[in-house]
Order: structure tokens, then sequence, then C-alpha cells
């Protein structure tokens, strides 16, 4: 009875040692999600939280600025193909220990380290009408190209995007470069006995092998584009002009902060995160599913 008690207990115990963790967790994130969702379902009237069903799904559906916001956050993504390519691009050089490789490392990465509201003040002093970029171009009599990069409607998301590529391209250069370090050196000496170029070695023998990492670095930039674009735009351009960088976390802020329209908020966060976690289910999904295939 005594060594039955005894593997009962060892049974349980590493239960017993990780459950404060799982219960802060629990509460860190479960109650949070459980309290946006009901405030999904009320409106705050007076003092008071009133249900009222599914009103404040059918408001934001019929709200031009959520769809403004949300094809904001669509037209972000495209800087994920050009984020990937670039910092293969960057990367493959430095992997090749081209000179001074560990100071360009270090300056492509830093931006990274940096909060993105401090990069956000930095370049509304860089691209404002009168800002460094627009002297510059003054001084050396291309006048005709200083805009106005951020108060132009066609221009201010476009810019935002530039901003934003700046600042992630140090992960993606830093990520695939450690993964390079990792590759067997044997397939590259292979490929070029073959005869391949150094273009057709790199396309063809180091890319493939790293399939795994590119599609870890995609999902998480789509992500990012989707959910955590917020300090950018609230520092840079608060969603102007207009509403030309809106995006749905600052639709989401306006919307709690301002508005005081909680229910309306917490709508559109359940929407955000149920896009979110479809993203990363299926790229994730696609990531194990070709690790596996890879072992197979």
């Amino acid at each position: 009875m005594n060594a039955l008690h005894l593997v009962s207990r060892r049974k349980w115990a590493p239960f017993l040692w990780v459950l404060p963790v799982i219960l802060l967790i629990l509460f860190v994130y479960a109650y949070p999600l459980v309290s946006i969702l009901r405030y999904s379902v009320h409106a705050l009237q007076g003092a008071k939280q009133v249900f009222v069903g599914l009103a404040n799904y059918r408001f934001v559906s019929k709200d031009f600025i959520f769809w403004t916001a949300l094809r904001n956050n669509a037209i972000l993504l495209i800087n994920v193909p050009i984020l990937t390519v670039i910092a293969l691009l960057v990367a493959i050089p430095l992997y090749e220990g081209v000179k001074g490789w560990r100071f360009y490392r270090s300056v492509i990465f830093m931006p990274f380290v940096l909060p993105s509201v401090a990069i956000g003040l930095v370049f509304i002093y860089i691209l404002q009408q009168n800002g460094l970029v627009n002297t510059v171009l003054r001084a050396a009599g291309l006048g005709m190209v200083a805009l106005d990069w951020l108060g132009n409607p066609n221009l201010a998301l476009p810019t935002l995007m530039a901003v934003i590529i700046w600042r992630e391209l140090g992960f993606g250069v830093v990520l695939f470069l450690a993964a390079m370090t990792a590759l067997p050196e044997e397939l590259g000496e292979a490929a070029r006995l073959d005869g391949a170029n150094w273009f057709q070695e790199h396309l063809y023998v180091t890319i493939p092998q790293l399939k795994p990492v590119i599609r870890f670095f995609v999902v998480n930039e789509i992500i990012s584009m989707i959910s955590w674009v917020f300090g950018y735009v609230y520092v840079i351009t608060g969603g102007g002009p207009g509403f030309a960088t809106q995006v749905l976390e600052l639709y989401i802020w306006k919307n709690a902060f301002a508005y005081r329209a909680f229910g309306v908020a917490s709508a559109v966060a359940v929407i955000l995160l149920t896009i979110t976690l479809l993203i990363m289910v299926v790229g994730l999904g696609a990531l194990f599913r070709s690790e596996e295939e890879e072992y197979v």
C-alpha cells in the first residue's frame, strides 16, 4: 500500500511543481480573453454594461473605418516577401565573411533592438516636410522629389512600410545568418566542384536548406504586420492623414480609450485575435508538416 502511494506521489509530483506557473498563465491570458469575449457582446450605457448580443459585430461590419484599417493591414503584408528577399540577400554575403561583416551585422540588427516608439520619434524628424531627408534633397538640387512623406495620403502608408522594413530587417538577417552557420559546408563545396556559380550555389543549395527557418520568419512577420504595428502608426502618423494609415490595433485603441466604446473595441479585438490564430495554426502547421517530410 505504501509503495502504491509512493508511486502515485511520484506520478503527480511534476504536475504539482508546474501547477503555480500554469495557474499564473491561465490568469494572465485566460482571464483577459474571457473578459474581451464578454465585453464584445455588451455595450456601456451610463455606468452599466448592457447585453447587446452581436450588435457590436454588426456595427463593425458596416463601419468603413474598420474596413479601411483591415485593408491597410493587408497592404502591410506586402512587407513580408520584401523583407524575406532583402534579409536573404544581406545574410548571404555576411555568411561568406565579407570584410567588416561583424560591424555590418551589428549595424543591421541594432534597429530591431530599439523600441518602435523611439524609432517613430526619430523618423518624424527625418521625414517631416522640413525634415532631414527633404533638406538633403533640396541641398542636392532635387527639390522636386522633396515630398510630404507623412502628410500625403498616397505616400504615408508606403513611407510607414519602409520604416517597418528598416527596423524588422535585422531580425531576418540574424535569423538566417544563424541558420546558415549550422549548414554543412560539404554541400556548398560539392556544388562548386560540379560547376555551380555563386548564384546557383545559394539558389539551389543554401536557400532550400533554409526553408523551415524562412517559413518561421514569414509566419512571424505576417503576425507582426497584422497585430504588432501599433507603435509605428501611433507615433509616426496617428493613423492619418485621414485614415490613410489606420490599422486594426489603432482602431481598437481609439474605440476603447478615445470613444469609450469598449464593446466595439472588444469585438474588433476578437476579430483580430481570430485572424492571428488562424495564421498561426495554418503557418505553424505547414512548418511542422515540412519538417516531418524532411525526416521521412
